[in-house]
């Protein structure tokens, strides 16, 4: 681990005029603390916003939820306006990593997350996150856990967080305060896309702080759930996963939310899905033309083209499952 000046922050504005001057911020420190070690991460100034009065959980005025950026993924998880209002978001929350790491982690930290791929974590590799222009050792390396949606010719790296693809389904915002004011940014447009430039990750500008993640609210009733398909049923990371949220009312969809994980770049959401769901009724054959759709443009590699059919089934599943025909 390289050297590096540690300071922290008493209120926000000693945090965003530090961050202004290049201080990364810091709350649980579990994905950070990692890559300091592994040398992938070198900062020269931690910043520790555990402090901030950023861990509230309530709902709006509108009926959806405002999640403080410093919440815990136990607390949100266990939260009862979350658990009664969008399970899908406890459930991946508990879907998600070992109870210790959920006791220390953060919603903010969680969605500011770097990708679990190896080649990433491996300084000798290539990699174009790590090091643009190097090139993509996981091209042409052992690729079963990369991408087959949203990638690039520079990047197939997968995102890893649980908790934003329901996040993503669900169409939440990320609220942003900065050295320039306050910023909201939907959830699609937060996270990017490695394109040309897979070292930059998140639509956030420097000294920017994330202060708070909202859902916003959705027609009821709604019943939604996670689905996280992995090797072994402790503490893995995806290889499919599916979030899905519905609104039935007089026997027929008239909402539907669906994004997947462990198969996209960023959490991949399935506009093609939801549109052959809207304005039908709940059937077998229904989930399965649907889920269908859900590798629309997929891009497999050598090792992970069985990623194809396992997401159409994920989501066939997690539809039959939210739906009530399972």
């Amino acid at each position: 681990m390289h050297p590096f000046s540690f300071t922290k922050a008493a209120n926000t504005r000693e945090a965003l005029n530090a961050g202004r001057q290049g201080g990364r911020y810091i709350a649980g420190g579990t994905t950070l603390v990692d890559l300091m070690r592994e040398t992938v991460e070198r900062p020269e100034t931690l910043v520790d916003i555990s402090d901030l009065p950023l861990r509230e959980v309530s709902v709006t005025e509108r009926g959806g939820l405002r999640i403080g950026a410093l919440v815990s993924m136990t607390e949100t998880a266990a939260h009862p306006k979350v658990r009664s209002l969008f399970p899908v978001v406890s459930e991946a929350l508990e879907l998600s990593a070992s109870a210790q790491l959920r006791n220390m982690a953060t919603i903010g930290g969680n969605i500011m997350q770097r990708t679990r791929c190896t080649y990433f974590r491996d300084v000798s590799a290539d990699c174009n996150k790590r090091e643009p222009g190097s090139g993509c050792a996981a091209l042409h390396g052992f690729n079963r856990m990369h991408a087959i949606l949203g990638t690039s010719d520079a990047c197939v790296a997968t995102h890893p967080s649980d908790v934003a693809v329901a996040l993503a389904a669900l169409e939440a915002t990320v609220h942003l305060l900065g050295p320039d004011g306050e910023r909201r940014v939907p959830f699609a447009d937060f996270l990017l896309r490695p394109g040309n430039t897979p070292n930059q990750e998140q639509n956030i500008r420097r000294g920017e702080l994330i202060t708070a993640v909202e859902i916003p609210a959705l027609p009821r009733p709604l019943k939604s759930g996670y689905l996280k398909v992995r090797d072994r049923q402790s503490y893995e990371f995806a290889l499919t996963s599916a979030a899905v949220a519905l609104h039935v009312r007089g026997g027929v969809i008239r909402e539907a939310k669906v994004a997947a994980g462990g198969v996209g770049t960023v959490p991949w959401k399935l506009p093609a899905v939801e549109r052959h769901l809207i304005g039908e009724r709940p059937s077998d054959a229904l989930w399965t033309a649907a889920a269908e759709q859900a590798a629309g443009g997929a891009r497999p590699l050598e090792h992970n083209r069985f990623k194809v059919a396992l997401l159409k089934r994920t989501v066939e599943r997690q539809l039959r499952v939210v739906g009530g025909t399972k």
